[in-house]
């Protein structure tokens, strides 16, 4: 039996602390010195709103607000046509938190949370194998590092790969498309993807029908892209392009 753990898991938020603080002090900083220049109240004004942006995003993807950021990993998922048999990996894991769902909606599947974590985010496996442990899924699931450019399994080792939210982060690759070549690797001929990421930012992916026919191209059998952004649940203020206006979700089989 898996072992069980008082509290509740951590999954974080993806909009930092520090995104509502550092333009708040700039802002304090700006007003005053408007004392002595008083054209200096409009920057003041301007960081202030965006502090103020930052700290409304936050609350809306936290569990205690708008919960925003739970429904956008589920459509992650809910693009996913798979029978649950078999190993399946999440890339970039974080703190687990589709690694857990995953879990939980497959219970046959065995998965594997990969990510390089470090100091750059407030993720480690120590506290995904704690969530996991707390969900109760830990008989099922293993996290290991390793770096989304050079993942350490065999080709076609997965019958499902997914990701959330990582692939334009991985500084050891300079073309991201490189990134999404080497997650297919290891799918196996047949098996399932689903990748949601900043596609719609053209100067990281180009042009999206581009992308889609590169991937194609890869000999990958099925694939389509899904705009996140048009999900009902999502509200308008997060759609910018700086928020939630530039995800998208790749998904298909091999």
């Amino acid at each position: 039996m898996n072992g069980q753990m008082v509290g509740k898991p951590e999954y974080g938020n993806w909009v930092s602390k520090r995104l509502i603080y550092i333009p708040s002090v700039v802002g304090l900083v700006f007003l005053g010195l408007a004392l002595l220049f008083p054209v200096l109240v409009i920057p003041a004004g301007l960081f202030f709103l965006v502090s103020v942006y930052f700290a409304y995003a936050r609350y809306q993807f936290a569990p205690q607000g708008g919960n925003v950021q739970d429904p956008i990993l589920e459509l992650v998922l809910a693009h996913l046509d798979w029978n649950g048999e078999g190993q399946a990996l999440d890339i970039g894991c974080g703190n687990a938190a589709l690694t857990i769902k995953l879990a939980h909606r497959y219970t046959r599947a065995r998965v594997i949370g990969i990510d390089y974590w470090g100091k750059k985010w407030e993720y480690s496996k120590n506290m995904c194998e704690k969530n996991a442990k707390i969900e109760r899924v830990d008989d099922r699931v293993t996290f290991q590092k390793a770096s989304a450019s050079a993942l350490p399994f065999r080709d076609g080792y997965f019958d499902v790969v997914v990701s959330n939210l990582v692939f334009h982060e991985v500084s050891d690759a300079a073309d991201k498309r490189e990134v999404i070549r080497e997650a297919l690797r290891v799918v196996k001929k047949g098996g399932k993807f689903t990748f949601q990421d900043l596609f719609l930012l053209k100067r990281i992916y180009g042009n999206t029908d581009d992308l889609i026919e590169t991937i194609r191209s890869w000999g990958i059998r099925k694939v389509k892209f899904v705009q996140t952004r048009e999900a009902a649940f999502i509200p308008l203020a997060l759609k910018l392009p700086f928020m939630v206006g530039t995800m998208g979700i790749i998904t298909g089989e091999k």
